[in-house]
């Protein structure tokens, strides 16, 4: 599991005045103020955070040391990290979504599926990402419980009952 959770991303200036266009993958967008100061990857930088408001698309912050639209536009692509004892617990059946990538996931019988590459939100259930073997193109599984009874974070596998001809 990793040590650094990416809570969000600068898309980019909001406006003249070093504000920027701040994207939330939090559950509670305006939450990600919540565990500043954020910081960068490589912990290079990091930020304090104040929501000014919600935008199209994410929401206006401000950033302790962002003062320019030019400073704003430098960190445009920058995700941000808060540490993972930073975050709260979460519920047996809830997982973060960076905890998910890179796990193995089998079918009921034991036969490999693949590996989770991403994790999609289509607005209704989130989607599993797969590289699956012999498939050219990645698959996605729907995350739901009846697809994906079983999550074993300690032993890294997914054991999922995926609908007929998904993976043919």
């Amino acid at each position: 599991m990793s040590e650094k959770i990416c809570v969000g991303a600068i898309a980019g200036a909001f406006g003249v005045k070093g504000e920027v266009r701040l994207k939330s993958f939090t559950a509670e967008p305006r939450e990600i103020a919540n565990y500043a100061p954020l910081e960068t990857e490589d912990g290079a930088q990091s930020f304090d955070v104040k929501i000014t408001r919600q935008v199209n698309n994410g929401l206006a912050a401000r950033l302790s040391g962002v003062t320019t639209k030019e400073a704003a536009d430098a960190l445009r692509g920058t995700q941000l990290f808060v540490p993972r004892e930073r975050l709260p617990s979460l519920p047996d059946d809830e997982f973060y979504h960076a905890d998910l990538i890179g796990l193995d996931v089998f079918d009921t019988g034991g036969t490999s599926l693949g590996k989770v590459l991403s994790v999609l939100n289509n607005g209704a259930d989130d989607l599993l990402e797969l590289s699956a073997p012999g498939q050219k193109q990645s698959v996605l599984l729907p995350f739901t419980k009846a697809i994906v009874p079983t999550v074993d974070l300690a032993q890294r596998r997914i054991v999922a009952d995926p609908p007929e001809g998904l993976f043919s």
